[in-house]
This record gives C-alpha cells, sequence and structure tokens, in this order.
C-alpha cells in the first residue's frame, strides 16, 4: 500500500527560512508549499487544505497569532492543527500561540529531530 505524503504548508517572510524548511521537510517525505506572508497563506487557504501549518510569528503584512486567529474563524481550514516556528523565544509569546489554539511551538534556529518528532506527533503518524 502506497504511503500517503502529508502536505505541510509553510508560512516565514524570510526566503532563507523557506528554503532550508523546504528542504529538510520534502527530505522527510512531506509535500510542502511555502509562502511569504500571512496574507499569500489566507488566499492559499481558499484552495488548499494541509495536513498542518508551520507559521513564523513576526511577519510584515500580518503576524501569526491573527493569521491563527484568523484560520480559526473560517470552518474550511479551522481544525488544522498550527504550529509557531519562531526566533521569539519567551513566555508570553507560548503562551499567546496556546491561547490562541496552537499546537505547538518551535524555536529558531531548529533542531531538526524537534520538528520531525513534532510534526510526527501532531500529524498522527504511525
Amino acid at each position: 500500500m502506497a504511503k500517503v505524503k502529508k502536505n505541510i504548508l509553510v508560512v516565514d517572510d524570510e526566503p532563507s527560512w523557506l528554503k532550508v524548511l523546504r528542504y529538510f521537510l520534502e527530505n522527510k517525505g512531506y509535500a510542502v508549499k511555502t509562502v511569504p506572508s500571512a496574507t499569500e497563506a489566507l488566499a492559499l487557504l481558499q484552495t488548499y487544505h494541509p495536513d498542518i501549518i508551520l507559521s513564523d510569528v513576526r511577519m510584515p503584512d500580518m503576524n501569526g497569532f491573527d493569521l491563527l486567529d484568523t484560520i480559526r474563524k473560517d470552518p474550511e481550514v479551522s481544525s488544522t492543527p498550527v504550529i509557531f516556528f519562531s526566533a521569539i523565544d519567551d513566555y508570553d509569546a507560548r503562551k499567546t500561540a496556546k491561547d490562541l489554539g496552537a499546537v505547538d511551538y518551535i524555536v529558531k534556529p531548529f533542531d531538526q529531530e524537534e520538528v520531525a518528532s513534532v510534526l510526527h506527533k501532531h500529524l498522527h503518524l504511525p
């Protein structure tokens, strides 16, 4: 039986992080789409329903917290797990993420094993 690829949407305004994450995740067997802004993520989510979203917190057009808040109000994608991926490593940011319904929070620069483990857990992989 063929293994079904899980779809991941990565949202980050820094091209280098999009490139690194795409490379890492595709090598782990995921199907990856990347967008450089929360606005573009919301537009894409009108037609694309990923299994999980990895989002930066600080972005110029709309921050990741506002993106998550908007996602939670859209019945088509409201149940999609969102993991924050940010250089902000403080209690308030983690608390805000959790209060808004993020399933996890990973700090940049990331540990590959941590990312793999967090995705495995939230994608309910065997």
